[in-house]
């Protein structure tokens, strides 16, 4: 087994029997990304001098006694984070060369826990996309297969992890971001209850749906991370204040007499026959080991995309309003004058799906419009969290698929950005309801790529998702590349 092959437990292992250096281990990753990186496309932008001065602060700690699990392991942030001292661009020209003064509460507690920034990683332009080619630093390749999208929008942070660039990244999940990437590259994505982990530091899509969430090797890390990244902050005025769990605790106590329920809206002839094998495969083993499924219905969930893509839409046209070339961002040196300043900046420094959300989100909060599109959509989305409410007074644990399908081929979709807006139907009502998601790797296709099982649960469940994907992982085995291959 390789260095690289090692999850973050087994790394923290190493360092801790000082069998490993801490700037060792960083130094062997940024050689790796510097030979492998090209091919994949994940970082944006590395931080050598700052991962080496992490790494020589994590060995004294190490040194000491005082090493944190996290101290010394190297990790990738979505360049959507704030990262003090480091550049944090959303993959957009709006933001290419801004440098923050400050990092974000999540970065923050990592860092403070001895983690080393290796650097940030692409995304689709302002987390808007389901692929991440909708970039300027150009698409993310999977690490499966080159020729295949790795998801998005926080497809950088997954193919990070896949490639064995990282031992684990931050992504940041609004409609799906961080669970389809996940199941595309086959590792662990979750998305946290809205609230538990603050928002504070990320630059906003759409506020009332954003959430920062871990994309690790197995469950074990994704637990680990978690335990940091969670917690009340006074900066961010949806953080909820509620009591620190340990995510780790109980995490192999199995899934004996938790009742799982399977969304029929959700297995319908949409579905690709190999994703629905998988996710079936996966069902059975956990009925195996003393679990019990059974179909249930959540109806509205039909109307989750237009309802989410228009509430997301408008919070984005209004986060997005900011950027004007005056106070935040690129600024057009072509203007002549103030009207001019504002188009011509927004119009050069927004890439095209971001100029479409904004279009389409201010025409829903328009005064013609605003009760026919977006109040309704708000009436659709309490629905839909009533509908999941229902459900979970019958079961723990919700099974469904992340996507309809495995990765697609670069370019595939770009032309048709409403059949890449549908195939959200399996993660954007999660969002709406602020539920925690969790995606767990369940097998591969026939191509060879990676298929992930979603686990939904109630608001603060996050627990007893891991505790379930934890039981999949050991029945199933994980997932990775053996090589990364181009073409098919």
């Amino acid at each position: 087994m390789s260095l690289f092959d090692l999850t973050l437990k087994e790394t923290h292992d190493l360092l801790k029997k000082k069998e490993l250096g801490a700037v060792e281990l960083t130094r062997e990753y940024l050689s790796k990304i510097s030979s492998d990186n090209k091919a994949i496309n994940c970082y944006v932008t590395l931080s050598e001098k700052q991962a080496e001065e992490q790494a020589q602060e994590a060995q004294q700690r190490i040194d000491s006694g005082e090493a944190s699990v996290l101290c010394g392991i190297p990790m990738g942030i979505k360049d959507n984070m704030c990262t003090q001292g480091v550049k944090t661009t959303c993959s957009s020209k709006m933001l290419e060369n801004f440098i923050p003064p400050y990092s974000s509460t999540a970065v923050a507690k990592l860092t403070e826990q001895g983690a080393v920034l290796l650097g940030k990683l692409n995304m689709d332009e302002f987390a808007m996309g389901s692929s991440s080619e909708n970039s300027i630093f150009g698409p993310v390749h999977n690490p499966w297969n080159l020729d295949y999208v790795a998801g998005g929008s926080s497809g950088g942070s997954a193919a990070a992890v896949a490639a064995q660039l990282a031992v684990f990244t931050l992504g940041s999940d609004t409609g799906g971001s961080v669970r389809q990437p996940a199941s595309f590259c086959g590792v662990v994505g979750l998305k946290p209850t809205y609230g538990l982990v603050s928002r504070y530091g990320l630059v906003a899509f759409a506020s009332s749906l954003d959430q920062i969430g871990p994309l690790t090797k197995d469950v074990t890390d994704c637990a680990l991370v978690l335990n940091v990244i969670t917690g009340h902050d006074p900066m961010d005025s949806t953080s909820i204040d509620r009591e620190a769990e340990n995510y780790l605790e109980g995490i192999e106590s199995g899934v004996s007499g938790l009742k799982i329920g399977i969304p029929k809206e959700f297995f319908d002839s949409g579905l690709d026959a190999d994703v629905h094998q998988a996710i079936f495969k996966a069902i059975r083993e956990v009925e195996g080991l003393g679990a019990a499924s059974s179909e249930t219905t959540l109806p509205s969930i039909m109307n989750a995309v237009p309802a989410y893509y228009l509430i997301s839409s408008s919070e984005a046209s209004a986060n997005l309003a900011r950027y004007d070339g005056i106070r935040y961002g690129y600024r057009s040196p072509n203007a002549q004058n103030m009207s001019e300043l504002y188009r011509l900046s927004r119009g050069e420094g927004f890439g095209r799906e971001v100029k479409r959300r904004i279009l389409l989100g201010t025409h829903a909060l328009s005064s013609g419009y605003h009760d026919e599109l977006y109040n309704k959509a708000l009436k659709v989305r309490r629905m839909i969290a009533n509908e999941f409410s229902r459900a979970f007074e019958q079961f723990d644990v919700i099974a469904a698929p992340a996507y309809p399908s495995t990765a697609f081929r670069i370019g595939e979709k770009l032309e048709d950005p409403l059949k890449m807006y549908l195939s959200d139907i399996h993660t954007a009502g999660v969002n709406l309801a602020g539920l925690p998601g969790l995606v767990v790797p369940c097998g591969l296709d026939r191509n060879g790529l990676p298929i992930g099982i979603q686990l939904i649960g109630k608001p603060f469940s996050e627990k007893l998702l891991l505790r379930v994907g934890y039981a999949i992982e050991k029945a199933l085995g994980r997932f990775s590349p053996k090589t990364v291959k181009e073409g098919a």
